[in-house]
């Protein structure tokens, strides 16, 4: 099914989503926990953290790849492919979407990781380094491959279109979604797989975190760890999972029957320039992500009812997105919810923005806006973190934040169908 516009830009919609994270191997389940306020957050197990600077993650728990993998997928696949797969399986069946003839090849994938497969990475030069070449898997070009996950889904679905990686840290995720927006809107495809995973549960990723300090040490309460905007906030607690959006365009979407669930009405990608881990002080490249962005969708400031923070529970972090948020917004802010979902999910870095977009698709269908956990002590009391529980809020409008190393801004304005 091959559909043309002749009438200017295409609206990209969203029919269907899948996610693996550590509230659930499901988007049912992810969306009931963060509904419940329930962390995803404990003690890691995938690794001996006995010597690192902390044990706190958000793993993946309950998922069993070998009930959607063959024994050989499982050889070469990196965790994080496993995840994507996985996830984009369910967003394709959730779509209704059948994949054959000239769809295939007006169909992209491209997923987003600010790391790739590190476990793998790591596994192959152990061994190169203890038992020597011989014993370096023949699939380590592949599985060390940052675009191993969209190419695992491009084959299994047949997928003839482009199938990319996209790493801009911890913007990964949005900005995949972003850009697949771009392709659709520009009658490039017809179709994308679009999204982020992640997972860098390993002793070398938790070690140069943790001597960056950028992680959190609040060990004795695993599920209270991660707590954004909180006064009491000492850093990030490290996660794994992906979620993958199917975007159609609105004319293929209809012409199939589909009913969109959303559509990505906006998108900005911006960089600080300034420094590799800290954010700029004035809140530059941010505010020029979110000013873009709901330019992007035609709309103002005041239009957006909620903001899905970017929230990672650090301290600068924290404090430079909501000013620059204030900066925005002015006194709309004061009016409508911002909540941090990393309260219960932790940052899933690259598959961060992919899970963020999912949520706020999700607040648009449902009208309720998922808490921030831990927030005892809001370091704004005048805004509504949602603190505990989540509101029901009747939205047409979300801002999800991305931000990450480097100075890697996106921001997404996802939205009613229209």
């Amino acid at each position: 099914m091959v559909v043309s516009n002749t009438h200017g830009p295409r609206k990209a919609v969203v029919t269907g989503w899948g996610a693996v994270t550590p509230l659930g191997c499901t988007a049912d389940e992810t969306w009931d926990a963060l509904i419940a306020g329930r962390s995803g957050i404990d003690k890691v197990s995938c690794i001996d953290a006995s010597d690192l600077p902390t044990d706190l993650a958000g793993e993946v728990r309950g998922f069993d790849p070998s009930a959607h993998l063959s024994h050989k997928q499982l050889r070469r696949m990196d965790p994080y492919a496993q995840y994507a797969y996985v996830a984009a399986g369910e967003a394709l069946g959730r779509s209704g979407l059948a994949l054959d003839g000239a769809d295939t090849s007006r169909t992209g994938v491209l997923i987003g990781s600010g790391y790739g497969p590190m476990s793998s990475i790591i596994e192959q030069v152990t061994r190169i380094n203890e038992k020597g070449p011989r014993a370096v898997s023949p699939f380590a070009p592949v599985t060390g491959a940052i675009d191993s996950a969209a190419g695992e889904i491009s084959m299994a679905h047949g997928i003839t279109g482009p199938t990319r990686a996209m790493s801009s840290a911890c913007a990964s995720g949005a900005d995949a979604i972003g850009e697949a927006m771009r392709w659709i809107r520009h009658g490039l495809l017809d179709v994308v797989l679009a999204g982020g995973a992640e997972h860098i549960l390993t002793r070398m990723d938790f070690a140069g975190s943790g001597n960056a300090k950028a992680l959190s040490k609040r060990t004795g309460d695993p599920a209270a760890a991660s707590r954004p905007f909180d006064a009491d906030r000492d850093g990030f607690v490290m996660s794994a999972g992906s979620v993958v959006l199917v975007l159609e365009s609105a004319e293929h979407a209809a012409a199939r029957g589909a009913e969109p669930i959303a559509e990505v009405a906006g998108y900005e990608s911006t960089s600080d320039a300034h420094h590799w881990t800290a954010p700029h002080p004035e809140g530059r490249g941010v505010r020029a992500a979110m000013r873009g962005a709901v330019a992007d969708a035609g709309l103002h400031p005041g239009d957006i009812g909620y903001i899905n923070a970017h929230g990672t529970s650090t301290v600068y972090n924290d404090q430079s997105e909501l000013d620059a948020v204030r900066a925005e917004f002015g006194e709309h802010l004061d009016r409508i919810p911002m909540s941090s979902t990393k309260s219960m999910t932790g940052h899933l870095i690259g598959a961060a923005g992919a899970l963020e977009a999912m949520a706020s698709c999700l607040v648009l269908e449902h009208g309720i806006v998922p808490p921030t956990i831990n927030c005892h002590d809001p370091i704004d009391p005048s805004v509504n973190f949602v603190p505990f529980e989540a509101q029901e809020h009747r939205v047409d409008a979300v801002l999800s934040n991305s931000f990450g190393f480097g100075g890697h801004n996106a921001a997404l304005v996802l939205h009613r169908p229209r």
